[in-house]
């Protein structure tokens, strides 16, 4: 039986692997510049949190977020990165990932949430769809990488 938890630091390099894996799936792998290393500071700092799914002592999936703001609803939680192995997908992982997502938004008494999903990733559109999410197509993304 699988179980979500909140993460703790001993599971960052579980999440790095699974980020690592969610960039090849993305084709856009050279993209990864974050280091394990900076994923340790920044944790530690409390700059994202995260959930795991962890099956017999082995994660299969996390969400990783952190609190932002809505200058139009309040406060929001941002789902920055939501994957699970590639190997472990279709068994009702990712809704349980994805509910625990949900709660802690829920705890943190935030007015929404937000998140990014691939135009091309069908399946991830159909999932957030069934959940109800509203996918807007009007806004395009900016960005200023140093």
């Amino acid at each position: 039986m699988a179980n979500t938890r909140k993460a703790t630091k001993k599971d960052l390099p579980a999440i790095y692997g699974l980020v690592r894996e969610l960039a090849i799936f993305e084709k856009a792998e050279e993209q990864l510049t974050a280091t394990l290393a900076d994923y340790k500071r920044d944790f530690a700092a409390g700059v994202f949190e995260a959930v795991v799914l962890e099956e017999e002592n082995e994660i299969r999936g996390m969400v990783l977020y952190y609190l932002t703001y809505s200058t139009w609803r309040g406060k929001m939680l941002y789902l920055e990165d939501f994957v699970v192995a590639e190997q472990h997908r279709r068994r009702g992982y990712g809704q349980q990932l994805f509910d625990a997502f949900i709660a802690a938004a829920h705890e943190k008494n935030c007015a929404m949430v937000k998140w990014q999903v691939l135009d091309w990733n069908e399946s991830a559109v159909k999932f957030y769809e069934k959940n109800k999410a509203t996918i807007e197509k009007q806004w395009w993304n900016g960005k200023i990488i140093f």
